[in-house]
């Protein structure tokens, strides 16, 4: 049985305020979320990265809310005590603020989540608060947004020049203030990470910016080794993919060998 007593909203500000770090990890089925969550993660993200990682998309932009909410309710089913994010996929929450609650209410009501998260600054202030009033805890998401990636001509680290930071800090201070309880900061340098999570009050969760922020989130792949891309913001701590490798090799030639089934697999 899990004893861990789990996180709401309040907690995560208060982690920030003791100075505890928030580990979040993302999750996109039952086995995988239980895993994280009995290892002691703080929060599972069902991240729009299942778009690419485990539904084989070249990016995350064709990601359906349907299978956003398919994965969504299997990680619950797998981890029912964590405290689970959905992350909205493109074009979710982006025509209008009334489609925008519609569709976090799902991930609310249908899929048991806790909270949403979605992409933007400034520009996702009307969303963030038309949700947040209507009861739904929301992640902002700034910086590098995978998202946009079309928009932007590709994947790039933002905060790289004075009104880049400038404008990093006005989004974070935006997100805040529109009553966000957590925000990510992703492909930003270290010392603008710091520098916006010493200027609010809200926890921010890094990827790819650096340790001075408030936790971090990262991809269950890259932490396994189950992908041949690590990105540099990932560290590979085992390689799930070899294990998996070798086994698959190991059954087809017990089979074809006559090895397999033994007795003991046999009734």
């Amino acid at each position: 049985m899990n004893a861990k007593k789990k996180k709401n909203v309040c907690s995560f500000r208060k982690m920030k305020e003791n100075g505890e770090k928030i580990v979040a990890v993302t999750a996109y089925d039952a086995p995988s979320a239980r895993f994280a969550d009995e290892a002691g993660v703080d929060f599972l993200l069902i991240g729009d990265s299942m778009a690419n990682t485990i539904l084989g998309y070249e990016n995350t932009l064709p990601l359906t809310i349907e299978e956003s909410l398919f994965h969504c309710r299997a990680a619950r089913r797998g981890a029912p005590d964590a405290f689970i994010v959905g992350d909205m996929p493109f074009m979710s929450y982006q025509i209008s603020c009334s489609e925008a609650l519609r569709n976090a209410g799902r991930y609310i009501k249908e899929a048991g989540c806790d909270a949403v998260k979605l992409e933007g600054g400034s520009y996702a202030v009307a969303v963030i608060e038309r949700l947040v009033t209507a009861g739904i805890p929301v992640i902002g998401h700034i910086g590098l947004l995978p998202q946009q990636v079309l928009a932007a001509g590709g994947y790039k680290i933002a905060g790289k020049t004075p009104e880049g930071v400038k404008i990093l800090l006005e989004d974070a201070k935006a997100v805040e203030e529109a009553g966000a309880f957590c925000v990510v900061l992703e492909g930003i340098p270290a010392e603008v990470s710091k520098q916006i999570t010493e200027s609010i009050k809200i926890p921010t969760i890094g990827i790819g910016a650096g340790i001075h922020c408030d936790g971090q989130v990262q991809v269950l792949g890259d932490l396994l080794g189950l992908g041949d891309f690590l990105p540099r913001h990932a560290k590979r701590y085992t390689d799930i993919s070899q294990v998996i490798g070798n086994a698959i090799k190991q059954y087809c030639l017990e089979t074809r060998n006559g090895e397999f089934p033994g007795k003991e697999n046999s009734f």
